[in-house]
């Protein structure tokens, strides 16, 4: 592979990297999943294809690592606010259990 169409491989990568960010902002982890599945089959094929990369192909690999690292943050991000959700929610159902239990019966006081 030539450096030229190991570039062009690169850009197609980064410009799948910012469609991967996006789906991680959004919160669409199966898109995300998808794009870094195509992605990877390409930067693969770079590897395989290439001795070495010039300095554009590592500028850009670069771009692609930091874009990855922001959209790993991202998911990390969604799914631990997610998880407070969830935690307090179950929070919640426990309470609702512990203070039913102890509600004065309805015939009572009259």
């Amino acid at each position: 592979m030539s450096g030229a169409r190991a570039n062009a491989v690169l850009e197609r990568a980064l410009q799948i990297s910012r469609e991967i960010m996006e789906a991680a902002a959004g919160g669409d982890a199966v898109r995300a999943a998808g794009l870094d599945a195509e992605r990877r089959r390409l930067l693969e094929s770079v590897r395989i294809g290439l001795n070495s990369i010039d300095d554009e192909g590592r500028r850009l690999l670069g771009e692609i690592a930091h874009l990855n690292d922001r959209s790993i943050g991202t998911m990390e991000h969604r799914l631990r606010a997610t998880a407070r959700v969830l935690d307090m929610a179950a929070v919640g159902q426990r309470a609702m259990r512990a203070y039913s239990a102890t509600r004065a019966p309805e015939n009572m006081g009259r």
